[in-house]
């Protein structure tokens, strides 16, 4: 499974929230490559789900992409609801 994390310009809170990405997924036994990148890049990037704010993943929505939103991209809290509730749960 591929994870996009994207950021308006791909470079430090995607990077910074890429890392938690790992961390969680590794914490909830989630099998996956995680990678970031800036908004425009992921437009036309394949994934299986993307994760950022939900700015900007409003941005991304549609078009069959499984989208995962963050009010606070840096509670690890909220991450692994999220990623339980939108990989594990579903």
């Amino acid at each position: 499974m591929k994870i996009l994390v994207v950021c308006g310009s791909g470079l430090g809170s995607s990077f910074m929230l890429e890392l938690n990405v790992k961390k969680a997924t590794k914490e909830l036994g989630i099998d996956a490559e995680v990678t970031h990148t800036d908004l425009t890049t992921a437009k036309s990037e394949p994934a299986d789900y993307y994760i950022g704010s939900g700015d900007i993943m409003d941005q991304l929505a549609g078009d069959s992409r499984k989208t995962i939103s963050l009010k606070n991209m840096f509670s690890m809290d909220e991450l692994k609801e999220a990623l339980q509730a939108n990989i594990l749960d579903a």
